[in-house]
């Protein structure tokens, strides 16, 4: 197999490799990108997605967190996120069988502190959170920047970080302890365990859940989960642009259907029978494709295990505890997430059932920026409602899709509606759904997994080689998406580091 010749060709248009892709050409490199699709961006596109209305929604992923600041600095990136002043808010029933919620701002406030007080008068449960937070945020500000490095060892991050108390309960100890040792509540341990399972199917008390939580407290060393101003959409527009200016060449629906290395180069062979030769080889789809590809055994890794859910609302609900819907839906909206009540759906869907009642949680992405609806639907108070569902596994989808997506439809919405005054059904203006075989099929996401593969600390263990978490077992072949290590979310993480492994083998 021969074909044109190119420095760096890179399998997979989304976010990451258009990152790996200009900060490659920006060196010199010549980078060709090959897109099986005919949109650019994988996951993190914005899309037209209700028939008949004028609304771009971020499909899959949402909010942004985990990309650096310096790879927005470094590509000149036109590209705005916005803060939330709600971090988020959790309705519940208190003993008395009052409706109530927990309301938690992105920096402590009075209002926090009243509603903390409401579940805990003394006003430990509200320390407590103060702390453990205080500590993850020390934690966070330390490690980001090694997340754009080398890998470190196990002992080297540890003794560069300093911590050996935070260590201990976020990277050897079950997550699932120190919630329950540093909190009371059930409804407050739950808000805290969320984080950890997001986008993985777990219980508190494996590892995988500790990864989950890191990933989703560190991001550019706060940890804050922003909104994307023009949606998920206006990040790859950027990308596209720098990448392009760079001298990128991107093609769109060539799907790469066959690799072949040599000792001096990498062959490709595309499904429009196109043939392209490199020095190098980028993969930024999951490594259990890429390992198709090359004939080699597909790595174990769990189910995806998340329903998304894309709603266009003709207006916000209200809800029975009273909280002004503006402020409950501006954040990160909790229903039936508590610590019991995620681990009992954990167990229920483990066991092959679909939860009664699924741990849900949602935001709305037009109350903090209504530029991803025409004028006329804002004006009109429509709003846009993003919903995901946790322990969905793929597994229960098997059987048969069309059936499990009824069912967990039925159960996230039961969920919602135990704290509304009426029925989410009677302000919804249109609606789209997606499975964990959905996403597979879409965006080849195996089994649905939102990060390609189980996450993996951000370190290497002692006495492994030196690496930036990209290799694989070809030295001209390396990883640019969420299945590296430091994958997942939407980071360019990945991205930055393949492209530096990339120029650090020359």
């Amino acid at each position: 197999m021969s074909g044109k010749k190119y420095d760096v060709v890179i399998m997979g248009a989304g976010h990451n490799g258009l990152v790996a892709a200009t900060y490659l050409a920006k060196a010199g490199r010549s980078v060709l990108m090959l897109e099986a699709n005919d949109e650019i961006g994988g996951a993190t596109q914005s899309v037209a997605a209700f028939p008949g209305f004028d609304a771009r929604v971020s499909r899959y992923s949402y909010l942004v967190a985990l990309l650096p600041d310096k790879i927005i600095k470094d590509l000149n990136l036109n590209f705005e996120t916005i803060s939330r002043d709600v971090s988020s808010f959790t309705p519940y029933s208190n003993v008395q069988g009052l409706n109530k919620g927990l309301y938690v701002s992105r920096n402590w406030d009075a209002k926090t502190e009243e509603s903390f007080k409401e579940i805990d008068p003394t006003g430990n449960e509200g320390q407590a959170w103060q702390d453990f937070y205080s500590e993850v945020a020390e934690f966070a500000e330390k490690i980001a920047p090694t997340l754009l490095q080398p890998l470190q060892t196990r002992s080297e991050l540890r003794e560069h970080l300093n911590l050996p108390k935070t260590w201990k309960y976020l990277i050897e100890d079950p997550i699932g302890e120190v919630i329950c040792d540093r909190f009371k509540d059930d409804i407050v341990r739950g808000v805290v365990l969320t984080d950890a399972l997001i986008g993985t199917f777990a219980s508190a008390y494996d590892l995988q859940a500790n990864i989950c939580f890191l990933y989703h407290l560190i991001g550019n060393g706060t940890g804050e989960w922003k909104v994307p101003r023009g949606g998920m959409g206006a990040l790859v527009n950027e990308l596209v642009r720098v990448a392009s200016e760079a001298g990128v060449e991107i093609r769109t629906n060539q799907k790469v259907v066959a690799i072949e290395s040599t000792t001096e180069s990498v062959n490709v062979r595309t499904s429009a029978g196109e043939e392209f030769t490199a020095a190098h080889f980028l993969s930024n789809a999951a490594p259990g494709v890429l390992a198709q590809l090359r004939g080699k055994k597909k790595p174990d890794s769990l189910d995806g295990a998340q329903l998304k859910i894309n709603i266009l609302l003709k207006r916000l609900p209200q809800l029975k505890s009273g909280m002004d819907p503006k402020l409950a839906f501006a954040g990160t909206f909790h229903a039936n997430e508590s610590f019991t009540q995620c681990e009992g759906s954990y167990s229920e869907a483990k066991n092959g059932s679909m939860p009664a009642k699924l741990p849900i949680e949602m935001y709305c992405h037009t109350l903090t920026d209504p530029s991803i609806l025409s004028p006329e639907l804002s004006a009109s108070g429509f709003h846009t409602l993003t919903l995901f569902a946790l322990h969905t596994p793929a597994s229960l989808f098997d059987a048969n899709n069309e059936t499990a997506r009824q069912a967990a439809l039925e159960s996230a919405f039961a969920s919602l509606n135990e704290y509304l005054v009426e029925p989410i059904q009677d302000v919804i203006a249109a609606i789209e759904i997606k499975t964990p075989l959905d996403l597979e099929e879409a965006i080849a996401l195996p089994r649905g997994n939102i990060f390609h593969r189980d996450l993996q600390f951000p370190f290497r263990e002692d006495g492994s080689q030196p690496s930036w978490g990209v290799e694989t077992d070809d030295p001209r072949i390396f990883i640019c998406g969420a299945g590296a290590t430091r994958g997942g979310g939407v980071s360019g993480i990945p991205g930055h580091n393949a492209a530096m492994a990339v120029l650090s083998s020359n």
